[in-house]
């Protein structure tokens, strides 16, 4: 019952590690793929992990990369504590996935069985919802329901924790049924039939008339609501350029000339400045979360008017009091404007502000070291680059690493950069681009790590090379956590506490070999560059590189924590308009 719900939910690959408490759901995997072979249909491969976060990840990068609900099944115990991370990764960035554990036989729980947790009290306060399947009449009903949950309204990971003797009932499998939740269907009622009334839309547009630099704040919600064409429609109808998060990187083609890349923390430098400049933002899919605002009250200190469309009402005026707001389904809410603006001929004349946005873009481009006789991470991501044309699958781990992948790659289109954005979990990358790669199994798919990163899930290599994906795995080797010791340098007067690894013996690519990659190099000199990345890029199945970079390298711009756009440190070679003399410290509640 369980697996052919998965079928019938259109899952074309699970993630998962076996024990004990899951066998029999796994024996069931392997008939429905036997039977399949018999009538020569498509199987539903199972992918096994070094490890359960593995697994969870994949799910989440299966997910991600397709839109999809990710499906990772595992044991009980440890096999399912070990998908807490991914759980809570996927409920902070919105993502849809189905999490099945095992679960010790009904009469057992409570008992401190071999293998037994408590999963509904551990996966309750960081899964969207939870499940513990003790009437196994009602497991049909519940994998479906659990499904709906997961893609539906604000998208997010469901556990089901099912019982050994669950698993092992035998009934009649009827092929529907959902669980009754009715409150959850009300909610999701009136927010998919909250269309923008032509009252709202000419209140959006007074507003907007009364504008001469408008700014859209385009977030992760774009992307989870298939709504980046209706956003691409909207601003190129009317002239608004765009500027997105960390998570809304691919809703707008980054190639756009109304495109002004990523802002925020680690934003680009003109992105930011667009933002100090505007007098209407326009906020969509995004949530003024603390690596984008900042100081809520100062951000976008010009703008008169803030409007806000989101599919989660708890977002509006959680951080940022705003003037007009929507709640709904973006993709039909960004539609709606977009007609309601042609029908009344709205015509903005915002080619004063294009010309100081594309002003702002010349003087302050991003910039680094180009006469360095060191490689500089930067340029090595500018190669890759040239080559992928902003059309390749782009997965992360956390660190300097990301933030130099999130600045300097092209996205021509959603769904082709994968980060753990909100909960910035080291480790993401490698397992996320395993689960793309199934969910695009013809896309070039390619995980751009950091030494320190990497080590935390380096497991999955071994899950490439069993699976023969043509994955490209680069790790940008700076020899220790790079991010936390640009803040112990900016911050805690240079002292490298717990965050050096120089002296650290791991010998990638060895390791890489040893795990069955046959192209595995390190690159160490800047002239071998365009070279060793072309052929990296274009050998046909999985490929390894380590690239030892400037050790010094830093992520500019940076707004500290705290602090506000105006005190955006720009480095050496990304030119500021407000001169920053002296970096402020982190105060004592201050975040990382």
């Amino acid at each position: 019952m369980i697996v052919q719900v998965l079928a019938d939910e259109g899952t074309t690959a699970i993630f998962g590690y076996s024990g004990g408490a899951i066998l029999p759901t796994y024996d069931a995997v392997f008939l429905y793929n036997q039977a399949q072979v018999e009538r020569g249909r498509a199987q539903m491969p199972l992918i096994v992990p070094a490890n359960e976060q593995g697994a969870g990840f994949m799910a989440a990068g299966y997910a991600r990369a397709s839109g999809k609900v990710g499906v990772c099944l595992v044991t009980s115990g440890p096999g399912a504590t070990n998908t807490v991370t991914p759980v809570r990764d996927s409920m902070a960035d919105s993502i849809p996935m189905i999490v099945i554990c095992g679960q010790v036989p009904t009469a057992a729980i409570g008992t401190d069985a071999f293998q037994e947790a408590p999963v509904p009290a551990i996966m309750g306060s960081v899964a969207k919802h939870i499940f513990l399947v003790t009437d196994p009449t009602k497991l049909e009903d519940t994998i479906r329901t659990a499904f709906e949950i997961a893609r539906t309204g604000r998208p997010g990971p469901v556990v089901i924790d099912v019982p050994k003797d669950v698993q092992n009932w035998t009934g009649v499998f009827k092929g529907e049924g959902v669980l009754p939740i009715p409150g959850y269907r009300k909610r999701l009622f009136a927010t998919a039939h909250a269309g923008i009334e032509d009252d709202e839309a000419a209140d959006f547009f007074s507003i907007l008339s009364a504008s001469k630099r408008p700014l859209l704040y385009a977030g992760g919600g774009v992307i989870n609501a298939e709504a980046s064409a209706a956003l691409t429609e909207f601003s190129t109808a009317f002239g608004i350029p765009v500027v997105t998060t960390l998570m809304g990187i691919g809703a707008f083609d980054t190639t756009n000339p109304l495109s002004m890349s990523m802002l925020g923390m680690h934003g680009a430098a003109f992105a930011n400045y667009a933002v100090e400049d505007c007098d209407m933002l326009i906020a969509v899919g995004s949530r003024f979360d603390d690596r984008v605002a900042g100081v809520p009250s100062r951000f976008a200190p010009k703008a008169k008017k803030i409007a806000h469309l989101d599919i989660d009402r708890a977002e509006i005026n959680k951080v940022k009091r705003v003037d007009w707001s929507h709640v709904g389904q973006l993709r039909d809410a960004l539609e709606s404007l977009t007609r309601y603006g042609k029908s009344m001929g709205f015509r903005g004349d915002f080619s004063t502000w294009h010309q100081e946005l594309a002003a702002l873009r010349r003087t302050h481009a991003m910039n680094y070291d180009r006469k360095s006789e060191l490689i500089q991470p930067y340029y090595v991501i500018e190669e890759i680059n040239r080559l992928t044309r902003g059309e390749a699958i782009i997965s992360t781990g956390v660190g300097q690493h990301q933030m130099w992948a999130a600045q300097y790659f092209d996205f021509r289109k959603p769904r082709l950069w994968l980060t753990s954005g909100s909960m910035g979990t080291m480790g993401f990358g490698l397992p996320a681009a395993i689960g793309a790669q199934f969910a695009n199994p013809n896309a070039l798919v390619i995980d751009i790590d950091g030494d320190a990163s990497i080590r935390m899930n380096f497991g999955e290599l071994e899950t490439v090379t069993t699976y023969d994906l043509p994955i490209k795995v680069v790790v940008l080797n700076n020899f220790g956590d790079g991010m936390v010791k640009q803040w112990q340098k900016l911050f805690f007067k240079g002292r490298m506490s717990a965050s050096d690894k120089s002296l650290h013996k791991k010998d990638f690519v060895k390791a890489a070999q040893a795990d069955g990659f046959s192209y595995a190099v390190r690159l160490d000199k800047k002239s071998d560059v365009p070279r060793v990345i072309e052929e990296f890029i274009r050998y046909p199945g999985p490929a390894f590189l380590e690239v030892i970079i400037d050790p010094d390298a830093g992520v500019y711009p940076m707004v500290g924590p705290g602090q506000t756009y105006d005190a955006m440190i720009t480095g050496d070679f990304i030119v500021a308009r407000h001169s920053v003399k002296n970096v402020e410290a982190p105060g004592p509640s201050e975040m990382f």
